[in-house]
């Protein structure tokens, strides 16, 4: 692998994200020689309109998985943000400008939780989110076991806009959202502190803390940056499904951690990149 890294004048590190991108690249010659309209910009498009909410998720799977740590309830995060969103909105008849920031603060503070028990208590990432997942899930059949449709005038508008883009092409809301979250997402983790402070805790959490970094407090926000992505996940399928329903996302957690996997980042941390993932979720989007 060094080697060949070499021979080519790549960064070892940037090999597995170059892998990702052939087998992309590969993917959509097969589509484009095996259907005449693949290479449709609307074909492109439309993965992004129709995995919006995983580019999200996955955002904030690949900070969890750069520490070395891993997040298996954002599934049932996803979900629960779902259920209160309709059930607020539609049967308690909360104004939307109140139940966006509630429920985002509320994943956040849910993810936070994980990660203090995590780091305050040297617990298992798998064995705490499993808990949290299990919660989650919980609490959305507590709501309600039926699907709540979702009328509200501002979700509809939502779910209906379009942004014209030429030659019949267009972006949907939650699309935007998405790209707006991984451009963020490219600037945390490469040009912030925070970023430098995750990637350091994923090669050695003890030589980051004898460096002086806040492991600690830096695993929190990492966690309730995976809670947060995924109740803005959330939104984006209550828009895009216009209903809250329990088994909305279920197994959305192991789609997350194969699209930052299969985009390059290591499992054990510390070697990853945010254009890898979004470059993993677009090959799950294919395969689909």
């Amino acid at each position: 692998m060094k080697t060949s890294a070499r021979l080519f004048g790549l960064d070892r590190r940037l090999v597995p994200l170059a892998g990702s991108v052939v087998l992309f690249l590969a993917m959509v010659a097969y589509g484009a020689f095996s259907y005449h309209a693949f290479l449709s910009p609307q074909v492109f498009l439309n993965l992004a309109i129709d995995n919006a909410f995983l580019f999200i998720v996955a955002i904030g799977m690949t900070f969890v998985i750069l520490t070395g740590g891993i997040d298996l309830s954002v599934g049932s995060v996803l979900a629960l943000t779902t259920m209160c969103a309709a059930a607020l909105v539609e049967k308690a008849g909360w104004n939307p400008a109140l139940v966006v920031p509630l429920l985002l603060a509320g994943g956040a503070a849910f993810g936070a939780a994980q990660g203090f028990l995590i780091y305050r208590y040297r617990l298992h990432p798998f064995i705490v989110t499993l808990a949290g997942m299990f919660v989650a899930r919980g609490l959305c059949y507590l709501i309600d076991t039926e699907s709540i449709p979702i009328r509200n005038a501002f979700f509809t508008e939502l779910a209906n806009f379009r942004l014209p883009l030429g030659g019949g092409n267009s972006l949907s809301s939650g699309a935007l959202i998405a790209i707006v979250t991984v451009a963020a997402a490219l600037w945390i983790a490469h040009s912030s502190r925070f970023g430098r402070t995750v990637y350091a805790i994923g090669g050695n959490a003890k030589s980051a803390a004898l460096m002086g970094l806040p492991v600690g407090a830096t695993l929190v926000r990492v966690y309730a940056l995976s809670g947060f992505c995924a109740a803005l996940a959330g939104l984006v399928m209550s828009i895009y499904m216009l209903s809250g329903y329990s088994l909305h996302a279920t197994g959305l957690e192991l789609d997350a951690i194969a699209a930052v996997v299969i985009g390059g980042t290591l499992l054990t941390g510390g070697v990853g990149y945010v254009a890898g993932t979004c470059v993993g979720v677009l090959i799950l989007g294919i395969i689909q």
